[in-house]
């Protein structure tokens, strides 16, 4: 069975949690609780395209916001 999360020829979701990190995740699964979509159904290249441009700072929120940021 292949990877999933590497098929150029699927389409993809890009979901978010709370902590604002980003998640590739195939359309055809169940969205994951505590998760939700930022971008919709789109092509792997342009769902890491959004990934590389919206998560730019890899800490979660609760990170950021503990050392006043």
């Amino acid at each position: 069975m292949s990877n999933p999360f590497e098929d150029e020829n699927a389409t993809y979701l890009v979901l978010v949690n709370a902590e604002g990190q980003y998640s590739l995740w195939p359309s055809f699964a169940e969205i994951p609780a505590g998760w939700e979509t930022a971008l919709p159904e789109s092509s792997r290249a342009e769902a890491t395209e959004y990934i590389s441009t919206h998560w730019t700072d890899m800490r979660p929120k609760s990170l950021v916001a503990a050392m006043g940021g």
